[in-house]
């Protein structure tokens, strides 16, 4: 479901501000994490625990060092930017729809035991999203904006998406990556099937 239509510059912008608010709280997390006794980083998706499952919630906002949170927050705000385009509720579904496959299917896959933190799920979901977002159907216009706006973001990003699943350095999760991106097609594919259901109604 994608916002209302609304008009104006300030309201344009406004559709940014659940990605900014999103990054802006995993700065506060990183900077609580850094001046409190002990670590966040036990709040993540912890493979095989059941109790480890509450980190496909807090898994996102955590991060294992500062280089870590700098290295994901500009793919994160330019995906995440781009997903936002079409509303805010959009957007926290798809965030949703990431984090919770994303989660799932890190927790199953990695080795029983084995900590997942950081946005790179959310980063590669949005990612997943952005290009699947090709094939929704709607107007021919919108779908070649879409297909445009997909052509730069696999030729900017694709070539570190595919390393950051196929080539992933060692005690980097490719598990978060490859189930984040298959959450944003998932997400991408549920907005097709609701788009048919809004434009009947719309009738």
């Amino acid at each position: 479901m994608t916002d209302s239509p609304t008009r104006g510059p300030a309201s344009s912008l406004r559709r940014f501000a659940s990605p900014v608010i999103l990054l802006v709280l995993m700065w506060l997390v990183q900077t609580a994490d850094a001046v409190l006794p002990g670590s966040f980083s036990g709040f993540g998706v912890r493979s095989w625990d059941v109790a480890g499952l509450a980190g496909i919630v807090f898994a996102p906002l955590l991060h294992a060092s500062w280089t870590h949170l700098i290295a994901n927050s500009v793919p994160f705000l330019v995906l995440g930017c781009l997903v936002a385009v079409e509303g805010a509720r959009r957007f926290w579904a798809v965030t949703a729809i990431v984090a919770v496959v994303g989660g799932l299917g890190t927790w199953l896959v990695n080795a029983p035991g084995t900590l997942t933190v950081g946005a790179s799920g959310l980063v590669f979901g949005y990612f997943g999203y952005v290009v699947m977002r090709v094939f929704a159907p709607g107007r021919v216009a919108h779908r070649i904006l879409y297909a445009v706006i997909a052509l730069v973001v696999i030729v900017v990003y694709g070539g570190s998406m595919l390393a950051g699943v196929f080539g992933a350095a060692q005690g980097v999760s490719w598990q978060a990556h490859l189930f984040g991106a298959v959450g944003g097609g998932a997400a991408a594919l549920a907005a097709r099937r609701r788009r048919p259901e809004l434009d009947a109604r719309s009738r």
